[in-house]
């Protein structure tokens, strides 16, 4: 089955993620990731997108990202796939694709998924069981929101500014968020989104998303649902 078109709105987030092919690693050492993050800063400001988050993980990398053209982060990711795979290619003597397939994305409502996003980019590293703690972990937005450590990659997104009203409140607020662990049915639910295309929000915000697009935001009722002894007695009950 085709995979269903991206929903692409000009100055709302995106969770992205791009693999490696076959899960092949995509990142060895510190220059592996020197280099893809600096071909992530060097898209961003070309192509008018902010990174609120990210993570670049061995076999794949996380990005929250708001594009600010229609465009912009069509054009940000083919910028960074295309001077990724030359680079890798090059160093490690190799030909072919690098990545598996297209990068996969979904939408995302900012006033009811942002920081479960956020939090489930930079929890990655802990999750896959790299790290006992995101502060451990070097290569993401982690340090940028939980500790004030530069990072020219984050742009701070106004849900992050809006946790406290100083640098040291919102630092503060951000470490006790990550403390807790996130509900797995949120984790299934931002990991379903983003394979599948869908937007990750509530009824109002897919309602907002459908009016601006044209399109259904959610998939449709699952058929055996519908056929089951329930739905024929409900339909039976209301004719």
């Amino acid at each position: 089955m085709a995979r269903l078109p991206r929903f692409v709105l000009p100055d709302y987030p995106q969770h992205v993620i791009q693999r490696g092919n076959n899960g092949q690693r995509i990142l060895f050492d510190e220059g592996d990731y020197w280099f893809l993050w600096e071909r992530l800063a060097a898209a961003a400001k070309k192509f008018n997108c902010d990174i609120h988050a990210y993570v670049l993980m061995p076999t794949h990398f996380h990005l929250l990202v708001t594009p600010h053209t229609e465009n912009g982060l069509g054009k940000l990711m083919q910028y960074v796939g295309r001077y990724y795979v030359r680079y890798f290619n090059q160093r490690y003597d190799r030909t072919g694709t690098l990545w598996d397939g297209r990068y996969r994305a979904t939408l995302v409502d900012p006033k009811g998924f942002f920081k479960d996003c956020v939090h489930y980019i930079e929890e990655n590293p802990v999750r896959v069981g790299l790290v006992k703690e995101a502060k451990a972990y070097d290569w993401s937005s982690y340090g940028a929101h939980a500790t004030g450590r530069e990072d020219a990659l984050v742009s701070p997104h106004p849900e992050y500014l809006a946790l406290g009203r100083s640098a040291r409140a919102r630092h503060d607020a951000w470490r006790a968020l990550l403390a807790a662990p996130m509900d797995p049915a949120v984790v299934e639910r931002i990991r379903s989104a983003t394979n599948k295309a869908w937007v990750l929000g509530d009824a109002e915000f897919c309602a907002e998303i459908e009016a601006h697009l044209n399109r259904r935001a959610n998939p449709r009722a699952r058929g055996g649902d519908r056929r089951s002894a329930a739905y024929r007695q409900g339909l039976a009950q209301a004719s």
